[in-house]
């Protein structure tokens, strides 16, 4: 049987023939792939010349070619198009991969040879880039058990499997739990406060499943406005207590066990490793070093913003009474504090959206890229795509070069998981003369046009289609010679600075003029509602602020600790959450048990990240506002020294490059309003 993952794809720009993948093309590719690779991994082992810095470090970087690509395109899959037959694959391959990881890892032979090499480096006289790479790669192989006895290796083999296998099961668990739940209305009066447009998408997903009336989701785009807009109390109880229940309802999607079982089988394996927990042993490899100061950086911003969120909730229980409500309660914040902001500011999303429609803030996103680095982009039928959604644009530079395929993946649907992110289908790298470019992906889960409406965006969503963008910029001009070192192959502390700072172009004048027109006039939008926008921008920020803290503090309280005597996932959150807690709790809603980022994606020991990179994109930003928004010498200086050096510098080095100087929380706390006024 021919396997189109196992060809060289023959395709426009060497992209994902995806229209002829199968699902039964997946595990015999991975088998071969892992076997070729494993073959290469026998080839630099078995070199009889001296071990150098290009047979072995070098050829190592670049070996798996096939395999990675594979895994991109299944793996992408598994997020953004899945259905119940790529779970079990996903389920069967992972353990593979592991054990394959392992193998590389482990073997001694490998590793005898990477020793020799770092052992001499300082006579090598090595590019910074090459000095990186080596010692990232050594640095990777004694971390991850190189210099363990035969008995820890097997013991760490068998945690990784089993590690492998739990933050898919998280994953499936929390994606099954999120379409699972559907609040069907069949009486109009129960719509009261909608949007036109939240109505409509409701009824036409009706439709779709053969309903009378209207039909909401735990899926953002019906979730948020629903939550936000609703008068019925009640059902707005219903549907946030199903979203905060996901996964915790003690069936068979629950993961309280999962989580319990993987702090504890991360900590095993950190001590295993000769580290005190998981998050010392994450946290060697970032920005901030050690869990100490991740604490001491999550407390010092809790100490500034608690007393601002206090007073804010404070507040926003006081106009809540007047509506009669005794207790604010999770399911009156968003409600309320729409309110709130369109009394103080004479503001509201709806008011919005009707300027931010979606292919104008696309049009908006490629206008700045093209003013910032000097991008074109055009979209291109030839390419391949996973789904009918997917729009695809060949990326060039203004001497007609290429630089990247961008994939954009706007809309929710089933086999699709919650959230946004930016991904890669191939990275980045140069070999001889090749500078070999990227295809880039940006998923998004925005509101699909209606039968009366296009899609229009709230004004989070278009922060949020900037901050994948944001993303994508550094994966689309990564300029680097090593696939591991290139894009956003960074310290996870500092990958959130590109897409973080591009949010900032959201909220200027000569930036929303670009692109935010109304859909139905094309006037741009009024110099009055972006005064407000402006004006608005910190609302509330003190409880944002608390909220983003207290997914960095439970993380942290996961991972920095011996959780071995941990028996209830519920009772340890509301502990880690005692100090940050503004809302009553909810006895049937669990965090921990839906938190993606910690468990099933990277950010264990890393949430606090999104903060930390705030501290540095602030900093950033108050340059540009300095020089100009649009200054093409800050904006050529942060490709250089940021954008195109991926992971080949230490970050702050990076940083010291283009900034001239280190950053400090002064420039992020006047923008959210939490210095202190003499």
């Amino acid at each position: 049987m021919s396997n189109p993952l196992l060809e060289n794809y023959k395709t426009p720009f060497s992209t994902a023939p995806f229209s002829k993948i199968k699902n039964k093309h997946f595990k015999p590719a991975f088998k071969k792939a892992i076997n070729l690779a494993k073959a290469e991994i026998e080839v630099i082992c078995n070199n009889p010349e001296v071990p150098t810095f290009e047979n072995t470090i070098e050829t190592l970087d670049f070996f798996g070619q096939k395999l990675n690509r594979i895994s991109s395109v299944f793996f992408n899959l598994n997020s953004a198009e899945t259905n119940d037959e790529i779970q079990k694959i996903a389920q069967e391959i992972s353990p593979m991969l592991s054990e394959f990881s392992n193998d590389i890892i482990l073997n001694k032979k490998l590793f005898k040879r990477i020793q020799l090499v770092y052992d001499i480096k300082s006579e090598l006289n090595l590019t910074a880039e090459q000095d990186m790479l080596l010692t990232k790669k050594y640095k990777n192989f004694v971390r991850n058990g190189a210099h363990l006895t035969k008995k820890e290796k097997s013991e760490l083999r068998i945690i990784d499997t089993k590690l492998s296998k739990l933050k898919l099961q998280f994953g499936e668990n929390v994606l099954a739990e999120t379409h699972d739940f559907k609040l069907h209305i069949t009486n109009k009066t129960q719509l009261k406060g909608l949007p036109e447009s939240a109505v409509e998408a409701a009824q036409m997903l009706a439709k779709q499943l053969h309903k009378k009336g209207w039909i909401f989701t735990l899926d953002y785009p019906s979730y948020i406005p629903f939550i936000t807009y609703a008068d019925s109390r009640e059902l707005r109880k219903t549907l946030a207590k199903a979203f905060g229940a996901k996964a915790f309802r003690n069936n068979d999607n629950d993961n309280q066990q999962i989580v319990l079982n993987l702090v504890k089988l991360r900590h095993k394996r950190a001590n295993l490793l000769g580290y005190k927990s998981h998050s010392h042993f994450v946290l060697e490899e970032r920005m901030a070093e050690s869990p100490e100061k991740v604490n001491n950086f999550l407390n010092d911003l809790l100490s500034k913003a608690k007393p601002a969120a206090q007073k804010e909730f404070n507040n926003l229980s006081k106009f809540a009474k007047k509506d009669g409500i005794e207790q604010l309660e999770k399911w009156d914040s968003a409600y309320y504090a729409e309110k709130l902001k369109k009394e103080l500011f004479d503001i509201e999303e709806e008011q919005l959206k009707p300027y931010f429609k979606l292919e104008n803030v696309i049009k908006g996103v490629f206008t700045i890229a093209n003013k910032l680095y000097d991008l074109n982009f055009e979209e291109i039928f030839t390419v391949d795509k996973y789904h009918k959604d997917v729009k695809t644009y060949k990326v060039t530079n203004t001497s007609g070069n290429y630089v990247a395929i961008l994939y954009t993946d706007f809309f929710p649907r089933k086999g699709k998981r919650n959230g946004a992110w930016m991904t890669s289908f191939k990275d980045q790298w140069k070999k001889g003369v090749e500078n070999s470019r990227p295809h880039i992906s940006i998923v998004c889960n925005f509101t699909k046009a209606t039968n009366t409406k296009p899609s229009l965006l709230t004004f989070n969503e278009v922060t949020t289609l900037f901050h994948e963008f944001g993303h994508a910029l550094h994966g689309m001009l990564a300029n680097t010679t090593y696939p591991s070192l290139s894009g956003t192959n960074v310290y996870w502390d500092f990958v959130e600075l590109p897409s973080q700072l591009f949010e900032n172009w959201c909220y200027e004048k000569e930036a929303l003029n670009l692109f935010a027109k109304h859909f139905k006039t094309n006037k741009i939008i009024p110099i009055d509602l972006i005064d407000k926008i402006k004006k608005s921008s910190n609302f509330l920020e003190g409880i944002q602020t608390l909220r983003q803290l207290s997914f960095g503090i439970l993380d942290m309280n996961w991972h920095s600790k011996d959780p071995t005597g941990i028996d209830n996932v519920k009772k340890f959150e509301s502990l880690a959450f005692k100090n940050t807690q503004l809302f009553p709790d909810v006895k049937e809603n669990c965090m921990s048990t839906s938190f993606s980022h910690i468990f099933q994606g990277g950010y264990s020991s890393g949430y606090y990240s999104y903060k930390w990179a705030e501290v540095l994109d602030a900093d950033a930003f108050s340059l540009f506002l300095e020089k100009g928004i649009f200054n093409k010498q800050i904006a050529q200086k942060f490709k250089l020294n940021i954008l195109e050096k991926g992971g080949t510098i230490k970050p702050m080095d990076l940083y010291v490059n283009f900034r001239g100087k280190k950053p400090t929380n002064t420039a992020l706390l006047q923008r959210a309003g939490l210095l202190k006024q003499d």
